[in-house]
């Protein structure tokens, strides 16, 4: 109707809520709902809003919190850390490139990482790659055993659904599973270069880990998983379908990581499109001048 007499939505919802309040204010409340039951309860306020926003409706953030809070919509979370890096091992580590690279594209950095998830009568581990410029969860992996073998098959899913170029940097911490000699032996193989985190520094990979936190706040805590494969469903619903697909990023200006590779030009050739990296050297110490 809106586009049909040239008005946009935004005005047409100002003169709704002056000339009928109540109905407006649950035009409000019913779009809320909407979102935040689309988004299971993944959202907050500020996603909530900017999600109104792109459908015309001009909603502030402390408005949106404030109604989501008396209907109880307010996101679900829950804080839990467990360290499950072991980086006591003989295997050789590899210098931190990422720290020094600012990454312009996609398939420049991918950054991996390793977390449990605590089943009714078991742990199992899920591993992860992401693309670090678009934040796109490109491959994941889940098994029962904490070994490389579930680091290795979310890599080789990474690959196999990306087809990296040859040079693109891996970033992880230094963990056995990443640093044994299988897995450096398909980064070789795909052409990829090896970079870790510094000892006791997880802010060195704080995407991967900031993806990690996300999954476990707005999937596991906020579900019980009855077995392996039901959980294994639920991750691929998640991370795929949600997370990739659905879930707005602020960091993507409010864009989902589909959307905003999409959006993305074609580089060509590929070094137009290319990270830079920077390297420190110290300052040279000045020398006295000689006594004469």
């Amino acid at each position: 109707m809106c586009y049909l007499a040239g008005v946009s939505r935004a005005s047409f919802y100002r003169d709704y809520e002056e000339a009928a309040p109540d109905e407006a204010e649950m035009a409000v409340r019913a779009a809320i709902h909407e979102e935040a039951l689309k988004h299971r309860r993944r959202y907050g306020g500020r996603r909530i809003s900017r999600a109104l926003r792109g459908r015309g409706m001009l909603v502030g953030r402390h408005r949106v919190t404030r109604i989501m809070r008396e209907d109880n919509l307010l996101a679900i979370r829950h804080r839990k850390y467990v360290l499950t890096t072991d980086s006591q091992h003989d295997h050789p580590v590899y210098v931190n490139l990422a720290r020094r690279m600012t990454v312009t594209g996609v398939n420049q950095l991918w950054v991996a990482d390793i977390t449990y998830i605590r089943l009714r009568t078991e742990f199992v581990y899920l591993a992860v790659a992401m693309d670090r410029f678009s934040r796109k969860a490109i491959g994941w992996a889940l098994d029962r055993s904490l070994s490389a073998t579930v680091a290795l098959a979310a890599l080789q899913q990474a690959i196999a659904r990306r087809q990296p170029p040859p040079g693109v940097v891996h970033h992880s911490d230094r963990g056995v599973q990443y640093a044994c000699s299988d897995y450096v032996a398909a980064l070789q193989a795909g052409g990829m270069l090896a970079s870790m985190s510094r000892p006791g520094n997880p802010y060195d990979n704080a995407f991967c880990e900031s993806f990690m936190k996300t999954l476990k706040q707005e999937e596991i805590y906020c579900n019980q998983y009855r077995d392996f494969a039901e959980l294994s469903a639920h991750l691929e619903e998640f991370i795929d379908n949600y997370y990739n697909r659905l879930r707005l990023h602020s960091a993507l200006g409010y864009r989902t990581p589909e959307e905003f590779e999409q959006a993305l030009p074609i580089a060509t050739p590929p070094a137009v499109d290319a990270a830079t990296m920077d390297y420190f050297q110290p300052p040279r110490r000045q020398e006295a001048p000689a006594k004469s």
